[in-house]
């Protein structure tokens, strides 16, 4: 590989004692599994690889992924946990139990003061047909493509408030040449 990336304030060459790491995946705590589950395989295609569960304190934990048609997933649990694991780009689910009988119980979106966590993003291969999808299905929009100054961005909610970038990735050239 000879791109060594972009170099900035604060950026150091790669450790080679970091060769092979790789962000296998983001986090988000939900209230309500089976909403979000719905949300997640309906609205944007994701499987859940793997599902959890910790008896002991009351979690379930469950692994997303969007799979391409090549991908070889194992059905035997315990491979698959390790499949998953060695993936890139899941998302997590975590459900505190109890949450979503709480009708007043709420997470941080990280957008609401005081502001943290941003947002996931997802790239798609039609911008407007996305957002066209997500109409059909009544997905609460934060901003439209044509709207604001970032415009052929989408940002829309899951059901728990999180927000979610949609882009396309070949109109994102040119966007911020610097």
């Amino acid at each position: 590989m000879s791109f060594q990336g972009e170099q900035h304030p604060g950026v150091v060459a790669t450790p080679p004692q970091t060769q092979g790491f790789r962000l296998n995946h983001t986090m988000l705590r939900v209230k309500d599994p089976e909403r979000a589950l719905a949300f997640y395989s309906k609205v944007f295609g994701m499987q859940v690889m793997r599902r959890l569960d910790f008896e002991e304190m009351q979690f379930s934990l469950y692994f997303l992924a969007n799979l391409e048609p090549s991908d070889s997933v194992p059905e035997e649990a315990q491979a698959r946990t390790a499949w998953t694991f060695s993936q890139k780009g899941l998302l997590e689910l975590t459900h505190n139990w109890g949450t979503e009988d709480q009708q007043d119980f709420a997470y941080h979106d990280g957008n609401a003061e005081p502001q943290g966590f941003g947002h996931i993003c997802f790239n798609v291969p039609d911008l407007a047909a996305a957002q066209a999808w997500f109409d059909e299905h009544d997905v609460t929009f934060v901003k439209r493509a044509d709207q604001g100054k970032m415009k052929d961005v989408i940002f829309v909610k899951d059901p728990d408030g999180y927000w979610i970038e949609v882009i396309q990735a070949d109109l994102m050239v040119g966007k911020s040449d610097s």
